[in-house]
């Protein structure tokens, strides 16, 4: 699909929405159309039904592992206790 074969047009999204909108597409690397036209096409051929299908047998099979797994690293990484005893 060239740039010719493109059609403009215009939305109107709360600023709040906007932002957040803009802030995902650069979290991918895609310019904000980009991201909005890949949104509009995995919605609309099943590929984010499906997606999320896969996502939600992927918990299903393996939540417990990966909840253990979460916790593992949650606890690697907290903070080490203060000892109040020591002298400031």
């Amino acid at each position: 699909m060239g740039s010719s074969d493109r059609k403009q047009t215009q939305l109107r999204l709360a600023p709040g929405v906007l932002a957040a909108g803009k802030d995902a597409a650069a979290a991918r690397g895609l310019d904000f159309n980009k991201y909005v036209e890949r949104l509009i096409v995995e919605d609309t051929t099943g590929a984010r039904a499906a997606g999320m299908t896969a996502a939600q047998r992927l918990i299903d099979t393996h939540g417990d592992f990966l909840a253990g797994l979460e916790a593992d690293l949650e606890s690697q990484h907290a903070p080490a206790p203060r000892d109040r005893g020591a002298a400031a």
